[in-house]
């Protein structure tokens, strides 16, 4: 029997045991994951205000570009996965382009 077939037999029986009650010591971490806010044009459009950005400089700073940005503000189409997360995020701190270097002001 390969070293690769026991490792995998093993795990699959720890797995079982685990299910059966029988491991009362393995320590499980469990995650949860916030859901993504769905941002509507007059949030994203205050989001980019806030930041003081034009479209185009926050598009940049977001990397979308700057029709994605204009679409997302009328309305026409809605950030979706990554970019709302992004958003949550400049929601939740304010120097968050600056403390990453992103974004510099002179």
């Amino acid at each position: 029997m390969s070293s690769l077939f026991k490792s995998i037999k093993q795990g699959l029986n720890e797995a079982v045991e685990y299910e059966r009650g029988n491991l009362p010591d393995v320590k499980i971490d469990k995650i949860t994951i916030a859901p993504l806010h769905n941002y509507t044009a007059d949030e994203i459009k205050t989001i980019r205000a806030q930041n003081s950005m034009t479209q185009k400089v926050f598009a940049e700073a977001i990397g979308v570009s700057v029709k994605t940005v204009e679409a997302w503000e009328t309305g026409t189409n809605r950030p979706s996965g990554i970019a709302n997360r992004m958003l949550e995020f400049l929601t939740k701190d304010d120097g968050l382009f600056e403390r990453f270097s992103i974004v510099a002001r002179n």
